[in-house]
Protein backbone atom coordinates (compact mmCIF):
# COMPACT_ATOMS: atom_id res chain seq x y z
CA UNK A 1 0.00 0.00 0.00
CA UNK A 2 1.27 3.32 -0.70
CA UNK A 3 1.82 5.53 2.08
CA UNK A 4 2.97 9.04 2.85
CA UNK A 5 4.84 10.85 5.34
CA UNK A 6 4.21 14.61 5.63
CA UNK A 7 7.55 16.61 6.81
CA UNK A 8 6.29 20.00 7.45
CA UNK A 9 7.54 22.98 9.36
CA UNK A 10 3.87 24.20 11.32
CA UNK A 11 3.71 28.11 12.92
CA UNK A 12 1.63 28.89 15.52
CA UNK A 13 -1.09 30.08 13.35
CA UNK A 14 -3.69 26.63 12.99
CA UNK A 15 -5.65 28.23 10.14
CA UNK A 16 -2.34 28.35 7.72
CA UNK A 17 -0.95 24.97 8.65
CA UNK A 18 -4.55 23.48 7.80
CA UNK A 19 -4.47 25.03 4.17
CA UNK A 20 -0.73 23.85 3.83
CA UNK A 21 -1.46 19.99 4.97
CA UNK A 22 -4.56 19.85 3.01
CA UNK A 23 -2.27 20.62 0.03
CA UNK A 24 0.08 18.19 1.13
CA UNK A 25 -2.73 15.58 1.71
CA UNK A 26 -3.54 16.46 -2.23
CA UNK A 27 -0.49 15.90 -3.95
CA UNK A 28 0.36 12.79 -1.99
CA UNK A 29 -3.43 11.70 -2.53
CA UNK A 30 -2.13 12.49 -6.25
CA UNK A 31 1.02 10.36 -6.39
CA UNK A 32 -1.06 7.69 -5.16
CA UNK A 33 -0.85 7.71 -1.47
CA UNK A 34 -3.29 5.49 0.25
CA UNK A 35 -2.45 6.27 4.21
CA UNK A 36 -1.16 9.68 4.76
CA UNK A 37 0.94 10.60 8.15
CA UNK A 38 1.19 13.81 9.56
CA UNK A 39 4.42 14.89 12.16
CA UNK A 40 3.24 15.90 16.44
CA UNK A 41 1.61 18.98 16.91
CA UNK A 42 0.68 19.51 13.06
CA UNK A 43 -2.10 22.57 13.96
CA UNK A 44 0.50 24.60 16.24
CA UNK A 45 4.05 24.49 17.37
CA UNK A 46 4.85 27.12 20.05
CA UNK A 47 6.67 28.15 22.40
CA UNK A 48 4.09 30.69 24.38
CA UNK A 49 1.50 29.38 26.53
CA UNK A 50 -0.49 32.72 26.17
CA UNK A 51 -0.13 31.78 22.38
CA UNK A 52 -1.28 28.42 22.25
CA UNK A 53 -4.69 29.27 25.32
CA UNK A 54 -5.57 32.18 22.05
CA UNK A 55 -5.53 29.20 19.33
CA UNK A 56 -5.91 25.94 20.63
CA UNK A 57 -9.42 24.85 20.71
CA UNK A 58 -11.73 21.94 22.32
CA UNK A 59 -11.91 18.78 20.17
CA UNK A 60 -15.26 19.08 19.23
CA UNK A 61 -14.63 22.88 18.03
CA UNK A 62 -11.28 22.27 16.67
CA UNK A 63 -11.03 23.47 13.38
CA UNK A 64 -7.96 21.50 11.97
CA UNK A 65 -9.93 17.97 13.23
CA UNK A 66 -12.57 19.05 11.20
CA UNK A 67 -10.67 20.37 8.29
CA UNK A 68 -8.57 17.30 8.11
CA UNK A 69 -11.44 14.65 8.22
CA UNK A 70 -13.38 16.58 5.67
CA UNK A 71 -10.03 16.32 3.38
CA UNK A 72 -9.30 12.71 4.34
CA UNK A 73 -13.03 11.67 3.25
CA UNK A 74 -12.85 13.66 0.23
CA UNK A 75 -9.10 12.29 -1.21
CA UNK A 76 -10.60 8.64 0.16
CA UNK A 77 -7.86 8.08 2.58
CA UNK A 78 -6.84 6.68 5.99
CA UNK A 79 -5.36 9.91 7.61
CA UNK A 80 -3.14 9.12 10.78
CA UNK A 81 -3.01 12.87 12.18
CA UNK A 82 0.43 12.55 14.22
CA UNK A 83 -1.14 14.79 17.13
CA UNK A 84 -3.09 18.10 18.03
CA UNK A 85 -2.64 20.24 20.78
CA UNK A 86 -6.61 20.20 22.00
CA UNK A 87 -7.80 22.12 25.29
CA UNK A 88 -9.41 19.73 27.58
CA UNK A 89 -12.16 20.63 30.48
CA UNK A 90 -10.13 19.54 33.08
CA UNK A 91 -9.63 21.67 36.02
CA UNK A 92 -5.60 22.87 35.71
CA UNK A 93 -6.48 23.95 32.13
CA UNK A 94 -3.63 21.59 30.53
CA UNK A 95 -3.72 20.74 27.44
CA UNK A 96 -4.09 17.07 25.66
CA UNK A 97 -1.11 16.09 23.12
CA UNK A 98 -3.65 14.11 20.63
CA UNK A 99 -3.16 11.13 17.92
CA UNK A 100 -5.96 10.67 15.50
CA UNK A 101 -6.69 7.92 12.83
CA UNK A 102 -9.08 8.71 10.47
CA UNK A 103 -10.86 6.63 7.78
CA UNK A 104 -11.00 7.11 4.33
CA UNK A 105 -15.08 8.07 5.24
CA UNK A 106 -13.11 11.45 7.74
CA UNK A 107 -14.24 9.35 10.78
CA UNK A 108 -12.00 8.95 14.01
CA UNK A 109 -11.62 5.86 14.44
CA UNK A 110 -8.93 5.82 17.60
CA UNK A 111 -7.60 8.69 19.55
CA UNK A 112 -4.47 8.51 21.68
CA UNK A 113 -2.81 10.93 24.27
CA UNK A 114 0.35 10.96 24.50
CA UNK A 115 1.50 9.41 27.59
CA UNK A 116 5.02 10.50 28.27
CA UNK A 117 5.63 14.09 28.78
CA UNK A 118 9.26 15.23 27.61
CA UNK A 119 10.47 17.35 30.94
CA UNK A 120 14.15 17.91 30.22
CA UNK A 121 17.04 19.88 30.14
CA UNK A 122 19.07 19.01 26.97
CA UNK A 123 21.66 21.59 27.02
CA UNK A 124 22.47 24.77 28.84
CA UNK A 125 19.89 26.58 26.41
CA UNK A 126 17.50 24.06 25.73
CA UNK A 127 15.08 23.37 28.32
CA UNK A 128 11.58 21.56 27.71
CA UNK A 129 8.63 21.12 30.71
CA UNK A 130 5.79 19.47 28.31
CA UNK A 131 3.97 18.73 31.60
CA UNK A 132 3.29 22.21 32.68
CA UNK A 133 1.19 22.73 29.66
CA UNK A 134 -0.05 19.29 28.61
CA UNK A 135 -1.36 16.35 30.89
CA UNK A 136 -0.15 13.03 30.40
CA UNK A 137 -2.52 10.33 28.82
CA UNK A 138 -2.77 6.59 30.27
CA UNK A 139 -3.54 4.69 28.22
CA UNK A 140 -2.30 2.31 25.43
CA UNK A 141 -4.03 2.60 21.90
CA UNK A 142 -4.44 0.47 18.54
CA UNK A 143 -5.87 1.61 15.90
CA UNK A 144 -7.95 -0.88 13.54
CA UNK A 145 -7.16 -0.24 9.88
CA UNK A 146 -8.41 -2.66 6.66
CA UNK A 147 -4.53 -2.70 6.28
CA UNK A 148 -4.23 -4.13 10.01
CA UNK A 149 -4.01 -3.03 13.54
CA UNK A 150 -1.54 0.44 13.88
CA UNK A 151 -0.17 0.89 17.43
CA UNK A 152 0.17 4.89 18.47
CA UNK A 153 2.73 6.87 19.93
CA UNK A 154 4.11 10.41 20.21
CA UNK A 155 7.55 11.48 19.89
CA UNK A 156 9.22 11.01 23.56
CA UNK A 157 7.45 7.22 23.43
CA UNK A 158 10.03 6.17 21.75
CA UNK A 159 12.13 6.05 24.72
CA UNK A 160 9.55 3.81 26.55
CA UNK A 161 10.55 0.18 24.78
CA UNK A 162 7.37 -1.11 27.27
CA UNK A 163 4.93 0.55 25.58
CA UNK A 164 5.74 -1.06 22.41
CA UNK A 165 6.63 -4.02 23.42
CA UNK A 166 2.37 -4.12 24.71
CA UNK A 167 1.12 -2.48 21.67
CA UNK A 168 3.21 -5.33 19.76
CA UNK A 169 1.92 -7.57 21.96
CA UNK A 170 -2.10 -6.28 21.63
CA UNK A 171 -1.76 -7.02 17.42
CA UNK A 172 0.26 -4.26 16.11
CA UNK A 173 2.29 -4.64 12.82
CA UNK A 174 2.72 -0.81 11.87
CA UNK A 175 3.99 1.44 14.73
CA UNK A 176 3.53 5.31 14.21
CA UNK A 177 5.67 7.35 16.26
CA UNK A 178 4.96 11.16 14.64
CA UNK A 179 7.51 13.68 16.41
CA UNK A 180 9.24 17.30 16.98
CA UNK A 181 11.92 16.23 17.87
CA UNK A 182 14.52 18.11 19.78
CA UNK A 183 17.77 18.68 17.20
CA UNK A 184 20.10 18.20 20.12
CA UNK A 185 18.31 14.71 20.93
CA UNK A 186 17.66 14.07 17.57
CA UNK A 187 20.94 14.34 16.36
CA UNK A 188 22.02 11.42 19.24
CA UNK A 189 18.96 9.23 19.13
CA UNK A 190 16.10 9.65 16.92
CA UNK A 191 17.23 6.61 14.05
CA UNK A 192 19.02 4.94 16.91
CA UNK A 193 15.88 4.77 19.17
CA UNK A 194 13.13 3.90 15.87
CA UNK A 195 15.08 1.19 14.93
CA UNK A 196 15.76 -0.80 18.07
CA UNK A 197 11.75 -0.62 18.58
CA UNK A 198 11.30 -2.18 15.12
CA UNK A 199 13.36 -4.37 15.61
CA UNK A 200 12.46 -5.45 18.96
CA UNK A 201 8.93 -5.48 17.56
CA UNK A 202 9.49 -7.16 14.15
CA UNK A 203 7.50 -3.87 13.18
CA UNK A 204 6.88 -1.01 10.46
CA UNK A 205 7.65 2.25 12.44
CA UNK A 206 6.91 5.04 10.50
CA UNK A 207 7.39 8.28 12.43
CA UNK A 208 6.74 12.20 10.50
CA UNK A 209 8.70 14.62 11.94
CA UNK A 210 8.07 18.85 12.22
CA UNK A 211 11.51 19.85 10.62
CA UNK A 212 13.09 23.24 11.05
CA UNK A 213 12.60 26.92 12.33
CA UNK A 214 9.15 27.17 13.29
CA UNK A 215 7.04 31.08 12.50
CA UNK A 216 5.92 32.23 15.34
CA UNK A 217 4.03 35.80 16.37
CA UNK A 218 5.17 35.77 19.65
CA UNK A 219 7.57 33.53 22.53
CA UNK A 220 11.28 31.90 21.53
CA UNK A 221 11.33 30.55 17.82
CA UNK A 222 11.35 26.36 18.26
CA UNK A 223 13.60 23.98 16.19
CA UNK A 224 12.62 20.84 15.30
CA UNK A 225 15.23 18.07 13.97
CA UNK A 226 13.17 17.24 11.18
CA UNK A 227 14.65 13.44 9.42
CA UNK A 228 11.22 11.67 9.44
CA UNK A 229 11.91 8.05 8.92
CA UNK A 230 10.23 4.80 7.62
CA UNK A 231 11.97 1.76 9.64
CA UNK A 232 11.35 -1.79 8.03
CA UNK A 233 10.57 -4.77 10.42
CA UNK A 234 13.92 -6.16 9.72
CA UNK A 235 15.72 -2.76 10.65
CA UNK A 236 16.86 -0.87 7.58
CA UNK A 237 15.97 2.80 7.12
CA UNK A 238 13.85 2.65 3.86
CA UNK A 239 13.10 6.30 4.22
CA UNK A 240 15.08 9.32 6.07
CA UNK A 241 13.81 12.67 5.05
CA UNK A 242 16.65 14.85 5.66
CA UNK A 243 15.61 18.57 6.87
CA UNK A 244 13.36 19.79 4.07
CA UNK A 245 10.14 20.23 4.52
CA UNK A 246 7.82 17.87 1.51
CA UNK A 247 6.12 14.40 0.83
CA UNK A 248 7.96 10.64 1.20
CA UNK A 249 6.26 8.00 -0.48
CA UNK A 250 6.94 4.39 -0.23
CA UNK A 251 4.87 0.83 0.04
CA UNK A 252 3.92 -0.43 3.29
CA UNK A 253 4.11 -4.14 2.40
CA UNK A 254 2.54 -5.93 5.55
CA UNK A 255 4.52 -9.77 4.34
CA UNK A 256 7.85 -8.33 5.75
CA UNK A 257 6.67 -8.02 9.25
CA UNK A 258 5.75 -11.72 8.30
CA UNK A 259 8.96 -12.10 6.90
CA UNK A 260 11.39 -10.75 9.89
CA UNK A 261 8.95 -12.45 13.05
CA UNK A 262 9.87 -15.85 11.06
CA UNK A 263 13.19 -15.18 11.02
CA UNK A 264 13.73 -14.01 14.72
CA UNK A 265 10.24 -15.03 16.38
CA UNK A 266 11.47 -13.32 19.92
CA UNK A 267 7.75 -12.02 20.34
CA UNK A 268 7.29 -15.88 20.98
CA UNK A 269 9.81 -16.19 23.35
CA UNK A 270 9.00 -13.83 26.25
CA UNK A 271 9.06 -14.98 29.84
CA UNK A 272 7.86 -14.19 32.85
CA UNK A 273 10.81 -13.67 35.37
CA UNK A 274 11.12 -12.52 39.15
CA UNK A 275 13.62 -10.09 40.39
CA UNK A 276 15.64 -8.13 40.72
Amino acid sequence: MKTALLQITSSDDPSDNLNMVRALMAEAAGQGAQFILTPEVTNCVSNSTTRQREVLQHEEDDQTLVGLRDQAAALGVWLLIGSLGIKTHDADGRFANRSYMIDPQGQIVARYDKIHMFDVQVSDSETFRESKNYRPGDRAVIAQTDFGKVGMAICYDIRFPHLFAALTQGGARILTVPAAFSPVTGKAHWESLLRARAIENGAWVLAPAQTGAHPKTRGKTRHTHGHSMVVAPWGEVVIDAGTDPGIHIFDLDDSSVTEARRRVPSLTHLRAFDGP
